[in-house]
């Protein structure tokens, strides 16, 4: 037993040990004895916190190699537990259940440790590592000797193992780089001044007042800001990143308007990785809160301003407008269906919470650039708001059930369609303004056995793309621009809906688009607006069709004509008669190849002769995602990469790529920028077919599209999966969008 004054001299001895030393691992072999000795322990371990990880890890060294452990904060471990709850803790008995069960429902002690090496865990002390009221790290105390060791672990060893902690805490803070204060840094580096540091921490307690005063007095910018916080509470700091964060939707949703005063959100990574977003992650209880109520087992903790923090819950630290923010709304019309009777749906569409709700909605899906809009009921639960995004669906937030009615009510308001008729679908169109800019919105709902759904697709503004900005191969290129220099034929661009149809024929019209020239186009809905184009809506409620259209479009002398789509027999027979008569018409087509687009019209019952005759071209194309120029690296590929180039390229058309040895491709390590998945937009890839004598043949006989393909491979076309491979090549893309495209592996 240690007597008053040996423990004293070992203290000193610990201090000595960690001033000599530049790391605590390098010092650990000197100290772990002295600590054992002063607690009369037969184990310990200190654990260190990761500034950039929600977790705590113990280092041993075994010779020349470290051993790593590694637990998360969170009650699944003893050494979680203390460091989430930031309180000293003394297990009696690590293998009682019960007993472990009553200082948490989620607390265990993972057995493995002793199984592994042959150990018993009779009693634990575990303290946490404090300085300046954040969390360093954890010492873990196991199994009491000497006399005391039935009894375990006293009052007084805790007080002892107190003082140590906070001789390991100085330690830990110098080692780490921290900071006394959330603003010492900015007094380091010159920012500010100290008394002024001090001056403005004594003005208010309130962490938003603080951050305002120190953006528009003192003029710091938020990042510097946030990077004095993450030294001073050694956790990653996260901004106000929409692209990257979305609203962690999890079973039990945490109220929003707690959420709010405490300055706490929890967001989510693409890849759906929670993080608690915390003005203050140093506060123990509040984190508990959160964790009990969150209900999950691993998840990241990091700071951020509460204005960010804000936004991130719907609110705007920056100021939303008039509309108001997503959760003052979601708070205004509350989440309680008791709220609501069952007559109050039609009467509430135009309350003043609900219309802003659906304002709120379209303004985040334009503002994040989203191109579609998901309100989607669940049986039970809240409704969900989904965004496409870069061509991925996120959830974005939730609306509650008692309300899902009124917010169907009023979109269909809006969109004037008949808001009594709940069980057939229903199209219309709304406008909203956004930042002056007049935004148009198709909508389709969908009777479901969960309640309406609606799909609202945004659609594209402003002027058309330069055609050389389409991201077409030299050789497609090419080919196109001597394709719609005829006087006359039709040209197909074809694809899947959201293909970018519709951009792409904008684009040749943009080219083609001379004052020598008259051009009309039929469009449903009209999207991109072109100076110099006689643009017209289609209408098939009222019976103008694209058939119709195009028919009146010969009586007014065009020289180019745009039909938005040939959906059935008598819009195609009209636009090659068009075609045949001295017009270029252009249009668009729901097919999976150029090849069997000829097939598709042939089986709508088109003449092959009038057919192959009257087309010069068809464009099939996809749009896949594009790597994120901020964090593109190069990397050499592997010989399985290479095995699958040449595979779905052919050997036969190999030669045509070049390609060096070593082979070096692209891809996205992944950064703030995008959301830490590598990619960021997207961009086209094409297979263009070209109209030859030995094709017009093949299609006078109809015969089979394979055969038709190889006649096209031969007169030049490449497919879509070699132009998705020529993107990779080019450093535009990487193998795995390759084979969303292609289907293979």
């Amino acid at each position: 037993m240690n007597t008053e004054s040996s423990t004293q001299n070992l203290l000193i001895q610990v201090t000595q040990v960690l001033e000599n030393h530049a790391s605590l691992l390098d010092a650990y072999s000197e100290l772990e004895p002295l600590i054992l000795n002063l607690l009369d322990a037969e184990r310990m371990s200190i654990f260190q916190r990761r500034r950039q990880h929600q977790d705590l890890v113990a280092r041993f060294k075994t010779g020349k190699s470290t051993v790593e452990i590694k637990v998360p904060i969170s009650p699944l471990s003893v050494a979680g537990y203390v460091g989430l709850s930031q309180r000293p803790l003394v297990v009696a008995d690590p293998y009682n259940e019960e007993l472990l069960k009553s200082i948490h429902p989620r607390l265990r002690f993972n057995r493995k440790f002793d199984k592994d090496n042959n150990f018993k865990t009779n009693n634990i002390l575990c303290v946490p590592i404090m300085n300046a009221d954040v969390l360093m790290g954890v010492m873990q105390i196991i199994n009491k000797k000497g006399e005391n060791e039935l009894e375990g672990f006293s009052q007084k060893d805790l007080e002892l193992a107190h003082e140590l902690t906070q001789i390991l805490g100085n330690k830990f803070r110098y080692e780490l780089g921290g900071t006394n204060g959330p603003l010492d840094f900015l007094v380091h580096t010159g920012s500010m001044s100290e008394k002024a540091v001090a001056e403005l921490l004594e003005s208010s307690d309130d962490m938003r007042t603080i951050v305002q005063r120190l953006i528009s007095e003192f003029r710091i910018a938020e990042p510097v800001i946030g990077n004095a916080l993450s030294i001073h509470y050694q956790v990653p700091f996260i901004g106000y990143l929409p692209d990257k964060y979305h609203p962690y939707q999890s079973e039990s949703r945490l109220n929003e308007s707690y959420l709010k005063r405490n300055y706490v959100a929890v967001i989510a990574d693409a890849h759906d990785k929670p993080t608690v977003l915390m003005a203050e992650p140093n506060n123990a209880s509040l984190l508990m809160e959160i964790e009990s109520a969150l209900g999950i087992d691993k998840y990241e903790i990091a700071v951020g301003l509460p204005n960010h923090i804000l936004q991130y819950l719907g609110g705007g630290g920056g100021g939303g407008g008039a509309m108001g923010e997503m959760s003052d709304i979601l708070d205004e019309i509350g989440t309680s269906n008791e709220e609501l009777d069952d007559h109050v749906d039609e009467m509430s569409d135009d309350a003043p919470a609900i219309v802003r709700l659906v304002s709120r909605i379209l303004h985040d899906a334009k503002r994040t650039n989203a191109s579609d809009i998901h309100i989607d009921p669940e049986k039970s639960g809240p409704t969900r708001v989904r965004m496409r995004i870069d061509g991925v669906c996120r959830d974005i937030n939730q609306v509650p059930a008692s309300h899902h009615s009124a917010v169907i009510a009023r979109i269909k308001i809006m969109a004037n369609l008949n808001i009594a008729e709940k069980r057939i679908p229903q199209d219309g169109k709304l406008a909203f303004k956004a930042s002056g800019q007049l935004v148009e919105v198709r909508v389709a709902t969908i009777p479901t056995v969960a309640g309406e759904g609606v799909v609202m697709r945004i659609l594209a503004s402003g002027g058309a793309m330069p055609i050389e900005k389409m991201n077409l191969a030299e050789n497609n290129l090419t080919r196109l621009e001597s394709m719609i220099k005829k006087p006359h034929g039709i040209l197909l661009v074809v694809g899947p809906t959201g293909s970018g149809k519709t951009t792409t024929l904008h684009a040749v019209l943009g080219y083609l688009n001379t004052p020598d020239k008259k051009i009309w186009t039929a469009e449903d809905p009209v999207e991109i607006t072109q100076p110099g184009l006689q643009q017209v809506q289609v209408s098939p409620k009222i019976g103008f069709t694209f058939a119709q259209a195009l028919r009146a479009f010969l009586r007014a002398d065009p020289d180019i004509i745009l039909i938005g789509e040939m959906r059935d027999k008598e819009t195609a027979h009209a636009g090659i008669e068009a075609s045949l008569t001295g017009h270029l018409v252009l249009s668009t087509l729901h097919t999976n190849s150029a090849p069997e687009t000829i097939t598709r019209l042939l089986d709508l019952g088109l003449d092959p002769v009038n057919f192959s005759d009257a087309c010069v071209g068809i464009l099939a194309q996809r749009l896949i995602r594009t790597i994120c120029p901020n964090c593109k690296e190069q990397y050499e590929a592997t010989p399985e990469e290479v095995a699958f180039i040449h595979r779905q390229y052919g050997d036969e058309y190999i030669h045509e790529l070049n390609l060096p040895s070593p082979l070096m491709l692209t891809r996205g390590k992944g950064c703030e920028a995008c959301g830490d998945t590598g990619y960021k937009g997207r961009t086209g890839v094409h297979e263009l077919l070209g109209m030859t004598p030995e094709l017009r043949s093949l299609i006078y006989k109809e015969e089979s599209v394979s055969k038709m393909k190889d006649q096209a491979m031969n007169d030049g076309m490449r497919t879509l999966v070699q132009d998705a491979i020529y993107k990779v090549i080019k450093g535009d893309t990487d193998i795995a969008q390759v084979q969303i495209v292609s289907g293979a592996e």
